[in-house]
């Protein structure tokens, strides 16, 4: 069965606080998340919105170099990759990962600001 794919168009929230709302709603419902970011910067920011994006408490999540990856509820990755056993995966680097029906749900969030990134999106979207 294809997975779900719902396209997040931000226009005037940046992904660092999107994404968090995205993951919380996730880890309600009991799943684990991969997300695929684009370079060592991007992961660096998104981890830190993890930690700090609400007040009562953090987000759990790691990537590789924390070790214990089939444990990590949300799992930053810079691969197309799931080592967690996740069935969301949440796209924030504008690829179209050949994993991707091996998930029951895609998120594709991208920078409705950015003319390329709108472009791209549209290209997946097709596809």
């Amino acid at each position: 069965m294809a997975p779900t794919i719902q396209f997040y168009h931000l226009l005037s929230t940046s992904a660092a606080r999107a994404v968090p709302k995205l993951m919380e709603k996730a880890l309600a419902s009991g799943v684990k998340v991969v997300m695929i970011l684009g370079n060592d910067t991007a992961m660096k920011q998104m981890d830190d919105a993890l930690w700090t994006a609400d007040p009562a408490g953090i987000l759990p999540h790691g990537g590789p170099r924390d070790g214990h990856a089939a444990e990590q509820p949300i799992y930053l990755t810079l691969a197309d990759e799931n080592p967690n056993g996740a069935t969301i995966l949440c796209i924030l680097d504008g690829s179209l990962p050949a994993s991707v029906p091996t998930y029951t749900k895609v998120l594709d969030v991208f920078d409705g600001n950015n003319d390329a990134d709108v472009a791209a999106a549209r290209k997946r979207w097709a596809h």
